[in-house]
């Protein structure tokens, strides 16, 4: 064995004990329901945008897109945009692809940031809502010929929205690519933490992706990806693309 694949083999050993540490998993559960409170995921940026997502799903988007290298990203829910140059700016690092961002409100400061941004060159913005049948189609249509598509859901956390873009954009996604549902966790926080919020545990992405998942088998929860991250806003919403 190289010292490569050993090195593959522990982290592997690892990720399992990580992943099957009940301890750890509550001790993070707490964590995060506290750090929530303080609005932890707002206080990061991506190149000047705010970003608000938790680092280490930051870091795990960044090894799916470097491992699926997409020709194409489709983002619903953009608020600042940080999340859209985050995708832009990993795409010029491999030297291809674009990212349609998508958002039911663009509100015009927003937009100005983001077009004036050096990333914009591969942005395209999209205002509406996601699961409207006349912006659906424009994406599919620009989606068409795309050898790689990945797709991130981030906008509105109600179960029946979540459900109907699942449902919606699945099908633009391709063998060996991903559909990322974010803001699972919402399903394990205290219900006060939603309180503001028309989602609420009950009614969240986390319910949406387990009535998508039991309409089909074309996608799978990458369940690595949940045991080594534990910090997360997508616990079993990073779901690969196998058919």
């Amino acid at each position: 064995m190289s010292a490569e694949e050993e090195f593959e083999r522990r982290n592997r050993e690892m990720i399992e004990r990580l992943g099957g540490d009940p301890e750890l998993r509550e001790l993070t559960r707490r964590w995060f329901a506290r750090v929530s409170q303080l609005e932890y995921s707002y206080h990061f940026r991506w190149m000047g945008r705010p970003v608000i997502q938790y680092p280490q799903d930051l870091v795990a988007a960044q090894e799916i897109l470097w491992r699926v290298k997409p020709d194409l990203v489709i983002e619903t829910g953009i608020a600042h945009g940080g999340s859209l140059i985050f995708y832009a700016s990993i795409l010029e690092l491999i030297g291809r692809g674009h990212v349609v961002g998508i958002d039911i409100d663009i509100r015009p400061h927003n937009r100005q940031a983001i077009e004036a941004h050096p990333m914009f060159r591969r942005i395209e913005l999209i205002e509406g809502s996601s699961t409207d049948a006349g912006v659906f189609a424009r994406v599919r249509e620009g989606a068409a010929g795309q050898q790689t598509v990945l797709v991130a859901l981030d906008s509105n956390h109600t179960h029946d929205h979540v459900l109907a873009e699942l449902r919606l954009y699945s099908q633009l996604v391709t063998p060996g690519s991903y559909l990322i549902a974010f803001d699972t966790i919402v399903e394990e926080m205290p219900p006060e933490l939603s309180a503001n919020r028309p989602w609420k545990p009950g009614d969240s992405p986390a319910t949406a992706v387990r009535q998508f998942l039991a309409e089909t088998d074309r996608f799978v929860v990458d369940e690595e990806m949940d045991r080594k991250l534990l910090i997360t806003v997508a616990p079993g919403g990073y779901l690969r693309c196998v058919k």
